[in-house]
């Protein structure tokens, strides 16, 4: 099976779906882009459930990046920004002391009114 991903406004992607290897040659996902435009309109861009092309596996919401020819997750925070791998970083490293027994969780609205904080414990 072949995964297909709808490009929509501004290359978020819209919808995921999944058709039959009989459409999509193994050499080319170009093919079954085709079909799928043909078949339901729109633009679209094959992905791969395993991430091993286009970065990773497309979800709805996420975003195509033409240029890269790349799916990037949504920004999770307006703080964030994306690295050189095209993950996305919080403006503060996580705390060093991190761990099972300490676990923390981003707060934008404490960044927000100290950029110096952002990390809070998890109770």
């Amino acid at each position: 099976m072949a995964h297909f991903a709808e490009i929509g406004i501004d290359n978020i992607v819209t919808r995921v779906i999944v058709i039959d290897n009989k459409y999509v040659p193994s050499d080319k996902d170009i093919a079954g882009e085709l079909w799928c435009k043909n078949k339901f309109g729109g633009n679209w861009k094959q992905t791969s459930y395993s991430g091993s092309f286009r970065k990773q596996f497309a979800g709805a919401g996420h975003i195509y990046d033409s240029t890269k020819d790349i799916f990037i997750v949504p920004q999770p925070f307006a703080s964030w920004a994306l690295d050189s791998s095209n993950d996305w970083q919080p403006p503060i490293a996580l705390p060093s002391d991190a761990s099972l027994d300490k676990q923390y969780e981003w707060d934008e609205d404490v960044y927000q009114a100290d950029n110096s904080k952002g990390w809070v414990v998890v109770e």
